[in-house]
């Protein structure tokens, strides 16, 4: 009997046309179809230099098209093509998507890289264009200016700005930094000391330069001062890991064992994989009669250091794990 119906009614009836699945199904291939090829030729003029034509094509067309390398490739021309007409918004969209989609991809990651180093040289320059004498333009040299090592030329840019603004948060954190930096003289912690402690008085939610002082503190075996900045930079920054350590390291060494579990306990949290924290956690574990805590956190610290010696030194290698001096 089915051999006398219609062949177009048979493939109607399979296909659901009385509900409008097969024309959806239909439709839904033809639009992703003609995306691809509205892609292909996007492409293809970004490839040949006619950005101008290709990047409306490619912003348009990109979310129509299922072909996951298509639409990879798609991107990656989007962001070349917009870089080069200048439109950052275009850019750092295109970049957000990629990221998004492709989190892994080597291509995307390399794009990446430069397109946001291409769009920070060209912010730099158009801010020495427009406004050279600015302090912003002057805290920007300074902080190249760093990153080279000029550590003289960097804190007399600091200088300078202070000379404009002399109530500007960071800029006398940044100068006790640059000290820090330089090679040592007498008077270095003693200098550095200076500037972090006017930078409290500007911005007294400064966690860094709470920090800094703790650990100046810390060198000089000032304990109680220490424990004291080191107190103060954790209450401001609960997921600062290394004042955490701090803390719970000065009041180990102030003896004050049963006080530097929580600071440990927190800071290993914070960083399972430095062995420093357990180390530290091991003394106080052992001076307070935590006996079996004592040992499992000394088998976290060998096998911390063990690991962190193996990435510096290669794989290949097995160097002995020493004993941390702080």
């Amino acid at each position: 009997m089915h051999r006398l119906i219609p062949r177009f009614l048979v493939a109607a009836l399979a296909c659901g046309t009385l509900n409008g699945s097969c024309a959806a199904q239909s439709s839904t291939k033809t639009a992703s179809a003609d995306g691809a090829a509205s892609l292909e030729k996007g492409i293809t003029l970004a490839d040949n230099g006619h950005c101008r034509e290709a990047l409306p094509i490619l912003r348009k067309s990109a979310s129509v098209t299922t072909d996951k390398q298509l639409k990879l490739k798609a991107g990656l021309a989007t962001v070349r093509c917009a870089l080069s007409l200048e439109q950052v918004d275009a850019v750092v969209n295109a970049l957000l998507w990629l990221n998004r989609e492709f989190p892994s991809d080597p291509d995307v990651l390399y794009v990446t890289t430069h397109a946001f180093s291409d769009l920070s040289s060209r912010s730099a320059m158009q801010l020495a264009r427009t406004a050279p004498l600015s302090v912003q333009a002057h805290e920007l040299d300074a902080e190249s200016l760093e990153t080279q090592g000029k550590w003289d030329e960097a804190r007399a840019e600091y200088e300078q700005i202070l000379k404009q603004q002399p109530n500007l948060p960071g800029i006398h954190y940044r100068l006790g930094r640059v000290i820090l930096s330089r090679p040592a003289t007498p008077t270095t912690a003693d200098d550095a000391r200076v500037e972090f402690q006017l930078e409290l008085k500007i911005d007294p939610n400064n966690a860094g330069a709470e920090y800094v002082l703790g650990e100046l503190s810390r060198q000089a075996q000032q304990w109680e001062d220490a424990i004291l900045h080191f107190t103060r930079a954790a209450k401001l920054d609960p997921n600062f890991a290394d004042a955490f350590l701090g803390l719970g390291f000065s009041l180990n060494s102030a003896g004050r064992y049963p006080e530097a579990i929580p600071p440990l306990e927190t800071a290993v949290r914070l960083q399972p994989a430095n062995p420093t924290g357990h180390y530290q956690l091991t003394i106080a574990y052992g001076k307070t009669g935590r006996k079996q805590d004592a040992e499992k956190e000394m088998g976290l610290f060998q096998q911390t250091s063990e690991k962190a010696l193996k990435e510096l030194h290669g794989e290949g290698q097995t160097p002995q794990t020493p004993t941390p001096l702080e």
